[in-house]
């Protein structure tokens, strides 16, 4: 297995997007499977390696994923990537030491992150086909959707336990005042504690750029073949918002899956050799949609 990590590219504002790619060494090219962390997110979070691990071999999913007797074809060139202002550094690309550039992201600036991918992707020297499959969970599935919807290099789209609706994640009434004269909204990090500061300028950024940040707008001209996955148990996104999804892409697929959370069974850290029962099969519906 071939795998490298924290490939550095030049992001938003100078600061570094990090990525990894995983695939099989083959003498062929592969097709292309691109995962985007969600909010609060990073590459390495939970079980995202197992997962592009799986999607990297053809071994059986359900198979302890090891480095010992790995046999059969080559699967997918995987690459999962940080946002460069995801709170993560070079130096520490785990977690939120960067807590500055966390508070001045917005969805503009991961559009565009997720175009210089794509851009790098286009100019390295992996053996990557044309056949590129975008990943986008929870707030990158909107990003995912809107890229998919105007990036002829996208050929399929996954949004995984995706939001629909970026103008109902803001702070309303009262509340986003405070924001407005404060300059800056805290939320609290429940795993690291961290108060993290969200900068008055995400909200005035997404009301400069609203048209083009309408996630429904873009779901309604996706011209690529999009599969939608979502828990009826995620506490963090409401399932209607991928019955939403389903309702404006025309050429979709939903799978709801009973019992399953916003993270798939997953937690940070994961220290087993497997993949969680829901993720696994996540994984699954992707290369059955894929595959189809």
């Amino acid at each position: 297995m071939n795998v490298t990590r924290n490939i550095e590219i030049e992001g938003e504002n100078g600061r570094p997007i990090l990525i990894d790619t995983l695939y099989q060494e083959t003498s062929e090219n592969l097709p292309v499977i691109i995962f985007c962390h969600g909010f609060k997110g990073f590459k390495d979070w939970g079980a995202w390696d197992l997962m592009g691990l799986a999607f990297a071999r053809s071994l059986s999913i359900s198979t302890p994923l090891n480095d010992h007797g790995v046999e059969g074809k080559a699967g997918y060139l995987f690459i999962k990537f940080n946002y460069s202002h995801n709170g993560g550094t070079k130096e520490q690309p785990i977690d939120f030491p960067d807590l500055e550039a966390f508070g001045n992201n917005n969805y503009s600036i991961e559009l565009r992150d997720t175009k210089r991918v794509l851009d790098w992707l286009k100019q390295s020297d992996l053996p990557a086909t044309n056949d590129i499959t975008l990943i986008g969970h929870s707030r990158a599935g909107g990003i995912a959707t809107i890229v998919a919807s105007k990036d002829h290099r996208v050929t399929r789209l996954v949004t995984m336990a995706s939001v629909a609706h970026y103008d109902q994640r803001f702070p309303q009434g009262e509340e986003l005042q405070k924001w407005k004269q404060n300059g800056v909204y805290y939320i609290k990090n429940g795993r690291t504690q961290q108060e993290m500061p969200l900068y008055y300028q995400f909200y005035e950024d997404f009301q400069r750029n609203s048209d083009q940040l309408n996630i429904i707008k873009a779901a309604r001209n996706l011209k690529v073949p999009h599969l939608i996955i979502h828990g009826d148990a995620d506490p963090t996104v409401a399932v209607q918002d991928s019955h939403d999804l389903k309702a404006a892409s025309l050429k979709s697929e939903l799978r709801i899956l009973r019992g399953t959370d916003h993270v798939f069974g997953a937690s940070h850290p994961w220290d087993k050799d497997h993949l969680p029962a829901d993720l696994r099969q996540v994984v699954q519906c992707v290369l059955n949609f894929i595959d189809a």
